[in-house]
């Protein structure tokens, strides 16, 4: 089935037996028991990391929830998964794998490679899940491996920078540890880390799934065997995705296919644009300037909708960059329908350790559903506004917000 159908009709099999056409939400933080015995074997199903059996209770809204499992059911049928895990964030999702695979299994170390996300090497580097982490490039994956490593985690295209890294180069050198690659700027619709060998599809869904600004939610793409390790520790830690969060989720999925390609275009427009332009050093976009992996084509469908630059000003003009812009929306995070600009090494990334932090003149953008004139024609103006100006405008529209 085209990803295009399969996106509307993903996760919704049994409405129809329902009765019922848009997606229902089921509130309920504790269901009825159908006896003691069974009402047991239906805990004790859920807890160990199942489903609810047949003739069973769905029991509590912390082990499982309807509304969230047709969102599961959805986003593993994109992600040609057996199953999927949903999370109320990203980072509660990255957390459990980290215990999932690593912490509770005996095997504490951790192979990453970097570039990634702030949040994620913050987490990996802090050591506070009694991990260990070995940092590395892509091509270092092999001679990073020990007897006690639990997982590799990996990103592409990676965060600022959008390197985009061989899947199965990772997987090859990583042998018998599972690879978990963090999905959430190529997202379903671009590439599909399973298909290349990777054991574990990571989404932070709060971007491009959502895809609207408006829920946050974290989500692995697995096999059954493996979504039996994750769904303890979501149940155990209370991180399951909230079912309001889950409906919203799903339904952005239905649309997810023409706005990553819509997004893509626009990004694509700007950053050649870009890439003429004398205040800027660098442009980060892939296939901009080759594909030395080969990725584009074959791992991935195309370029997305992410477009990372370097200024040949430093912090300074991406301060002035930021503060100027009009249609661009100073913020974090990504993948919604409006465009976002944000400096990593004072922001997303502003934890890393010193010798991995992203160049304090790296601007990285999200580009929306806006027109790609408009948004052109907002960073030339921004690129040519004086410091000072710029500087005023920021601090205008920070009193309009406090006002």
């Amino acid at each position: 089935m085209n990803i295009d159908t399969m996106a509307v009709h993903a996760g919704r099999d049994d409405l129809a037996a329902l009765g019922v056409h848009a997606l229902p939400i089921d509130l309920s933080t504790t269901n009825p028991l159908p006896g003691i015995e069974r009402g047991g074997d239906s805990y004790e199903a859920l807890a160990t990391g199942g489903t609810p059996p047949e003739g069973g209770s769905a029991v509590y809204a912390r082990l499982w929830n309807p509304t969230v499992a047709r969102f599961e059911s959805g986003l593993a049928q994109l992600e040609h998964a057996e199953s999927a895990v949903a999370f109320s964030a990203g980072m509660a999702a990255f957390t459990a794998a980290l215990l999932a695979f690593a912490a509770a299994s005996g095997n504490r170390h951790i192979v990453a490679v970097r570039p990634l996300y702030g949040g994620s090497d913050h987490l990996l580097a802090s050591g506070l899940l009694g991990t260990e982490t070995t940092f590395c490039r892509p091509d270092e994956v092999a001679a990073s491996i020990r007897p006690d490593t639990g997982l590799v985690v990996m990103e592409t295209p990676a965060n600022p920078t959008l390197e985009l890294v061989s899947i199965r180069a990772v997987v090859a050198q990583a042998g018998e540890v599972p690879v978990m690659v963090d999905n959430t700027f190529a997202t379903p619709v671009l590439q599909n880390p399973l298909d290349h060998g990777a054991a574990l599809s990571l989404h932070s869904a709060t971007k491009y799934l959502g895809g609207h600004g408006d829920v946050m939610g974290g989500v692995i793409a697995c096999s059954e065997a493996y979504a039996e390790r994750i769904r303890p520790i979501r149940a155990i830690t209370g991180a399951l995705l909230h079912p309001l969060a889950a409906y919203l989720l799903h339904r952005g999925l239905t649309t997810l296919p023409l706005r990553v390609r819509a997004q893509q275009e626009t990004a694509r427009r700007v950053a050649e644009w870009l890439a003429v332009r004398p205040e800027v050093d660098e442009v980060f976009y892939p296939g901009l300037h080759g594909d030395p992996h080969g990725v584009l084509g074959t791992q991935m469908a195309g370029p997305g909708a992410m477009v990372s630059i370097r200024l040949a000003g430093g912090g300074d003009a991406a301060e002035q960059m930021t503060s100027a812009v009009e249609i661009f929306t100073h913020a974090v995070s990504l993948g919604g329908v409006d465009s976002l600009i944000e400096n990593p090494a004072a922001l997303t990334h502003r934890p890393v350790a010193g010798d991995a932090k992203p160049d304090a003149g790296i601007v990285r953008m999200s580009i929306g559903l806006e027109s790609a004139e408009d948004l052109i024609a907002d960073l030339k103006r921004a690129l040519r506004m004086p410091r000072d100006e710029a500087s005023r405008r920021g601090t205008a529209a920070a009193l309009d917000l406090a006002v």
